[in-house]
């Protein structure tokens, strides 16, 4: 994710890296060239073009532009619910760091190094990438079964946290803690779960294929036909105005794309590292144990 000084209009204006022009640049060139190749053939009188009827055209741009709009607030949502989930799950581990001083201190430290791991593996499932278990078998406290079971779970998350709850319910059976603390702590467990829900309900049910191709599909064929519609009328000025309606349409649609899957890799895309490093930072500073560097969005996307 780009975390960006929005101070400076001028840089803003011109910002390249991280914006939606590098992906529809091929699409703007071939825009702006058949707008070229429009005026200059209609000025040498070699094609005498048609214009487009203003009605239809007009039509077509109104409607278009409502679709795009929905399709761009329904792609928003997804994007803000996903940021609101990992916010929730960030305030559920430091609830857990001030509830769990009650557990004793070897079932404390065990519980918040799963919980830490559980939020890296389920920053790996969404982005349905290879896990990076953070934390060793030793440090996790597992036996060798369940090493191997949480290395090759199909939902590696869950059954972290089942092992959490098991933990917490022993503890319970023991008489280490009293059932005030045990359902105390394990509303925070339930909290979790909740959010990894949401992720998955996000990750696994995209805006439906149709609907995106159909919508695709009319965008570049607005685009295709703009120049064709305006160049009788406005000549040589036919290329600049063309070239800024069709980013503007270009443009929405590329970016409810991107907006459309929040837990990629992409420029905008939801910053999970950086999300699960201060989650890991904020329960090992509660540990008393070392610190890993921060991870940070900078102006070019990249993270440190």
């Amino acid at each position: 994710m780009i975390v960006r000084d929005k101070a400076n209009s001028f840089k803003l204006l011109f910002a390249w890296h991280g914006t939606i022009l590098p992906k529809v640049v091929p699409a703007l060139a071939i825009v702006v060239l058949i707008s070229a190749s429009l005026v200059y053939l209609n000025a040498r009188h070699y094609v005498n073009m048609p214009e487009v009827p203003a009605i239809g055209f007009t039509i077509f741009g109104v409607i278009l532009s409502i679709f795009l709009s929905f399709r761009n607030t329904a792609c928003y949502d997804r994007w803000w619910e996903g940021r609101k989930l990992w916010g929730a799950l960030i305030a559920q581990t430091r609830h857990i760091c001030r509830d769990s001083h009650v557990l004793p201190e070897t079932s404390r430290q065990l519980m918040m190094l799963r919980v830490m791991q559980f939020s890296a593996l389920l920053r790996d499932r969404l982005r349905k990438q290879d896990m990076h278990l953070s934390q060793t078998q030793v440090a996790l406290g597992l036996n060798d079964q369940q090493w191997h079971k949480l290395q090759n779970h199909f939902n590696a998350p869950q059954y972290l946290l089942e092992l959490v709850q098991q933990d917490l319910a022993n503890l319970y059976q023991q008489g280490t803690i009293s059932d005030i603390i045990y359902q105390t702590i394990s509303q925070h467990v339930v909290a979790l779960g909740d959010i990894h829900a949401g992720c998955d309900r996000i990750s696994s049910t995209p805006l439906p294929f149709s609907y995106s191709v159909l919508l695709h599909r009319a965008v570049y064929s607005f685009c295709f036909i703009l120049p064709f519609s305006l160049a009788t009328s406005l000549g040589v000025w036919t290329p600049i105005i063309v070239a800024l309606i069709a980013y503007l349409f270009l443009g929405l649609d590329a970016l409810s794309a991107e907006l459309e899957e929040p837990f990629g890799v992409q420029e905008n895309d939801l910053a999970l590292d950086a999300i699960v490093r201060g989650v890991e930072r904020e329960m090992l500073s509660s540990l008393d144990l070392e610190l890993p560097p921060p991870v940070s969005a900078t102006a070019k996307g990249n993270l440190l």
